[in-house]
């Protein structure tokens, strides 16, 4: 099998602000539209190959099935934005304030840009076990740069939140949640969504920046 393409790649990136067009070979491209148009289960290993154009034993010759295709799309699509969070976080330095508020700016930028990989977030209840609990252990990743920013803002006192660990695991929440609604029409550019979603996010952890830091 070739290689993995940049766009599922945590090191896919040279700029974790810098998004172009969304690039996936035709297997992988039409999978990830029916599966966002009709779920994976109603998707068929037999429509896929309809979609690409190909017999349906050259996709086996591909992926071995559907859910190798899901397992590539998924876990790609997370490690895809854990790398951009890391390159964020690296970026911003030990100041709890900044890093809180690239990681958010990362992840919203992520399910703008990316919305309907981001999407696939919904399909995790179809992931089999083994590979579900690589998702797990990944999204327990994104979780943990959020969290470690919050706790870190709540330990140096400039934020206020008495539940850092809650309060990290909401704003991710949030965050994700961008790629349910966000259209590219719409309104607001992602960078101008990102930067409200900084401000609410800043709310939600208490953020004084009044206050002394440690």
């Amino acid at each position: 099998m070739a290689e993995t393409v940049a766009d599922l790649r945590a090191d896919g990136h040279t700029d974790w602000r810098a998004y172009g067009t969304l690039d996936l070979p035709p297997i992988l491209a039409h999978a990830l539209d029916a599966i966002v148009e009709q779920g994976y289960h109603a998707t068929t290993v037999r429509d896929l190959a309809r979609r690409v154009g190909v017999t349906v034993p050259a996709l086996y010759y591909h992926y071995a099935n559907k859910q190798a295709i899901l397992v590539e799309l998924l876990l790609g699509s997370l490690r895809s934005v854990l790398g951009r969070c890391h390159s964020a976080a690296e970026e911003a330095g030990e100041d709890p304030v900044d890093r809180f508020c690239a990681l958010v700016e990362c992840i919203v930028l992520f399910m703008t840009h990316r919305a309907p990989l981001a999407f696939l977030d919904t399909e995790t209840r179809s992931l089999e076990p083994g590979n579900r609990e690589q998702y797990v252990d990944l999204r327990d990743e994104l979780e943990g740069l959020v969290r470690d920013a919050v706790r870190d803002g709540a330990e140096a006192g400039v934020f206020t939140v008495p539940v850092p660990v809650d309060a990290g695991r909401a704003v991710l929440a949030m965050c994700q949640a961008v790629a349910q609604w966000y259209r590219p029409d719409g309104p607001l550019t992602p960078p101008e969504i990102a930067e409200r979603y900084v401000t609410i996010a800043l709310f939600t952890v208490g953020h004084r920046p009044e206050h002394p830091r440690r």
